[in-house]
C-alpha cells in the first residue's frame, strides 16, 4: 500500500507541472505574432487574453485563442481526475486535487514561463477548468457572464459580475449536497472566494477605467475596421 501512495504523489506532483505547463501556452502571442504580426502585449489593455484579441484583433483572433485557453484549464483538471491509483484515497480528495490542478492552471497562464512570465488575466483557462470540476456551475456563470454583457457591453464587468456570483452558486451547491448526502466541501467554498478575490486583483486596472467611464465597450455586431 506504501508504494501505491507514494505512486499517487508522484503522479499529483508530476500532473501538476503539466497543469501549469499547459496554463503557460500563450495562444495569445503566439497567434497574435504569427497571424497577425502583433504582440498583443503591447496593444490595447497589454493583456494575453482573449477579449484584448477580441478588442484589437477582432472575433477572428479572438475565438481561437478564448477556445484553447477554454481547453488549457479543462485538460489539465480532468487529467487530475484520473489520479486513483491508491484505492483508499475517496473521490473527495480527488476533487481537492481538481481544485489544486486549477489553481496550477490558471498561474500558468497568468505568468507563463513560454511567454517571459507575462500571460493574460486567467478567466478564459478559469472557465474551462471549472467546467472540469462542475460543469453545472461553470454553466451558471457563464449565463451571469452573457446577461452582463448583453447589457453593458463590458467584457471585464461581465467577468467580474460572474467570478463574484461564483462563491454564491458554491455555497448554494454545497448546501444542497449536505441537505441531500450529508457531505460539506469547505475546500470547495474556499476555493470559489478565492477565485472572487483574483479576478478582483487581476481586473483591478479595469475597475479603475469603469468607474472613471475609461473603459472600452465591446459589441460583437459591428464590423472590425
Amino acid at each position: 500500500m506504501f508504494f501505491w501512495t507514494m505512486l499517487t504523489y508522484c503522479a499529483v506532483f508530476l500532473l501538476l507541472i503539466v497543469a501549469y505547463l499547459l496554463g503557460s501556452i500563450p495562444s495569445a502571442v503566439w497567434i497574435g505574432k504569427h497571424y497577425f504580426g502583433v504582440d498583443i502585449r503591447e496593444h490595447g489593455s497589454k493583456n494575453a487574453g482573449a477579449t484584448n484579441m477580441l478588442r484589437v484583433l477582432g472575433l477572428r483572433a479572438a475565438l481561437p485563442v478564448f477556445v484553447i485557453d477554454f481547453l488549457k484549464g479543462f485538460v489539465a483538471v480532468t487529467l487530475m481526475g484520473f489520479v486513483r491509483l491508491n484505492p483508499e484515497f475517496s473521490q473527495a480528495w480527488v476533487i481537492n486535487l481538481k481544485i489544486v490542478a486549477v489553481a496550477a492552471s490558471v498561474v500558468g497562464h497568468i505568468f507563463p514561463i513560454f511567454a517571459g512570465f507575462r500571460g493574460g488575466k486567467g478567466v478564459s483557462t478559469l472557465i474551462g477548468a471549472v467546467t472540469a470540476v462542475q460543469p453545472n456551475l461553470a454553466f451558471l456563470c457563464f449565463a451571469v457572464w452573457v446577461v452582463v454583457f448583453v447589457f453593458t457591453h463590458y467584457v471585464s464587468l461581465a467577468s467580474i459580475v460572474a467570478g463574484c456570483c461564483f462563491p454564491v452558486f458554491v455555497v448554494i451547491f454545497s448546501t444542497t449536497l449536505y441537505n441531500r448526502y450529508g457531505d460539506f466541501s469547505w475546500i470547495f467554498i474556499i476555493f470559489s472566494l478565492s477565485v472572487a478575490l483574483m479576478l478582483l486583483w487581476t481586473h483591478r486596472a479595469n475597475i479603475g477605467r469603469l468607474r472613471r467611464g475609461e473603459e472600452s465597450k465591446i459589441h460583437l455586431w459591428k464590423k472590425k475596421r
